[in-house]
């Protein structure tokens, strides 16, 4: 029987990876999967990053919050893979009611259509940041939920949802959580390719407080390979965590994108710092491992290739970047 595969937010930058991953014959028994995508199209949302592609999926535009167009949408796939969200920090400083209702909400909406649907398999793909702050060591998958900013809340809330769907209704849901991303087709508000893009372009980047926070960094192909391992291995109901390769402080991660691109720390502005900017995330993925998932991309191989991406697609991120302001990390 061929697999069809619902994957929400898939034209976002983690989602359109999945996608041309599994159309791209990278999970081994995937190979025939009919992939529907259905984005809203925000801002971060962008159709170029499915053209490698383009013609071997179903595209439907519209939102998880929609819950008529889940009804009509939803029917008919066996999996549905959720990374549709709202994911910039300051963002949701500045307003928050966009993030609780697309990933409290629409998790939800989206849950209840999967649930109607009879859908034999569920990831809800979220993050490390749900956790708050951890001074030592890193954190498993018991550890309590402290969120510190309305993103990392919001988060928080649809994981829950999906927990308590799978418990109260037996709907096998997996929740996966990540560090920090990085690799093709970033949106560049986001720090790595926010500072590549205006470092090629000889502009200014700055540098929230000391620059001493803390993040472990994962290649997006080494997040979705975990994505699927939990998708194929996991424990309905269960928790699974998919960590980084390389913790660095914002000063270190500075330092390498500075001299990929052959620049001086005079391009570098400190700003003030974000408003309860947790210090350090980082995850032990021991559960995920037990399942057969390592990671495969070195951080220095990994940035390496996403320096050159950057370097050669022009035409993909000039049309989408803005003035130097508050990112991502």
């Amino acid at each position: 029987m061929t697999r069809r595969v619902l994957v929400t937010g898939g034209a976002g930058f983690i989602g359109s990876h999945h996608v041309r991953s599994l159309l791209g014959g990278a999970y081994p028994g995937w190979e025939d999967a009919e992939v529907t995508v259905l984005d809203k199209l925000t801002y971060a949302g962008n159709p170029a990053n499915l053209s490698p592609v383009a013609g071997r999926h179903t595209f439907v535009h519209g939102d998880i919050c929609d819950a008529e167009l889940l009804a009509s949408v939803v029917p008919g796939h066996q999996t549905v893979i959720n990374f549709a969200a709202e994911s910039h920090v300051d963002r949701s400083i500045a307003d928050a009611e966009a993030f609780v209702r697309t990933n409290v909400l629409g998790v939800q909406t989206l849950l209840r259509a999967c649930l109607d649907a009879g859908v034999e398999r569920v990831v809800q793909v979220s993050t490390d940041e749900v956790y708050g702050s951890v001074e030592h060591g890193s954190w498993d998958e018991s550890a309590p939920l402290a969120p510190n900013s309305p993103y990392a809340a919001s988060k928080a809330g649809g994981d829950l949802i999906a927990l308590a769907f799978a418990r109260t209704h037996g709907l096998p849901v997996v929740v996966t959580r990540c560090g920090n991303n990085y690799g093709p087709y970033q949106y560049p508000e986001k720090v790595i390719p926010l500072f590549l893009t205006h470092l090629m372009d000889g502009a200014d980047v700055p540098l929230y407080g000391d620059g001493g926070n803390v993040r472990d960094w994962i290649h997006v192909d080494d997040h979705c390979r975990g994505v699927q391992t939990a998708l194929e291995h996991g424990t309905a109901g269960e928790v699974y965590h998919i960590a980084g390769t390389a913790e660095l402080t914002n000063v270190e991660l500075t330092e390498r994108l500075l001299r990929a691109v052959g620049a001086g720390w005079e391009r570098v502005t400190r700003v003030a710092d974000r408003p309860g900017h947790d210090r350090r995330y980082s995850l032990t993925d021991a559960r995920l491992r037990d399942l057969g998932y390592a990671p495969r991309t070195g951080f220095d191989e990994g940035l390496a290739a996403t320096v050159r991406w950057y370097a050669e697609h022009r035409d993909w991120w000039e049309p989408l970047r803005k003035p130097v302001g508050r990112y991502s990390a």
